[in-house]
């Protein structure tokens, strides 16, 4: 059951998903684009690097899952509940950069990335997050994004603080990785810093 609140949704449904998802321009040639189908085998390729199955639990399996998760993706777009981008550069995908688990009442989402190891250390994933944050800030969408990464991955730090996100402090214990659970740093941007 869902209660009335007693102040005006910070984001009112409809404004985010007024046309198509939008392609994002970042920094040196850098592109984030809606997923397309022909993009399944870059996917399940990234997915094998050891780095990235490190820190993100949830992988594709198949060609077929990753074409599953594409059109849920656009589902969720549409639904104004996240959307997920590829970050390319020309016509290769180096890397993804999400947003979840919108909360249009407090205008706030999350932050997910990753980067193939070719495209590790050139400012990537820094320069999609910002790419990203401009357009989830700005004319009135979001008020607050926030990432969180674990302790361990000490190359996420960096790219969370690069890309403007403040560091807010750890949650103990509260994500569950292949090796046991792990604390968490909490980053967070919000409309204002800019």
């Amino acid at each position: 059951m869902s209660f009335p609140l007693s102040t005006p949704s910070a984001v009112p449904a409809g404004t985010l998903t007024t046309g198509p998802q939008p392609t994002l321009f970042a920094t040196d040639g850098l592109v984030l684009r809606p997923w397309e189908d022909g993009d399944a085998p870059a996917v399940l390729a990234a997915y094998q690097d050891p780095e990235i199955r490190r820190w993100h639990t949830r992988r594709p399996t198949s060609p077929e899952q990753v074409l599953r998760w594409f059109a849920h993706f656009r589902r969720a777009w549409q639904e104004e509940t996240g959307a997920s981008w590829a970050v390319t550069r020309g016509d290769e995908v180096v890397g993804r950069m999400t947003l979840g688990g919108f909360n249009l009442d407090d205008g706030e989402a999350a932050c997910a990335y990753w980067v193939v190891p070719a495209a590790r250390g050139a400012g990537v994933a820094s320069g999609a997050l910002r790419a990203l944050s401009a357009w989830a800030l700005g004319d009135g969408r979001l008020h607050r994004l926030w990432l969180d990464h674990s302790t361990g991955n000490v190359a996420s730090c960096p790219v969370a603080i690069k890309a403007g996100f403040r560091l807010e402090g750890t949650k103990r214990s509260a994500a569950v990785h292949h090796d046991g659970r792990h604390d968490m740093h909490l980053h967070a941007r919000v409309r204002e810093d800019d």
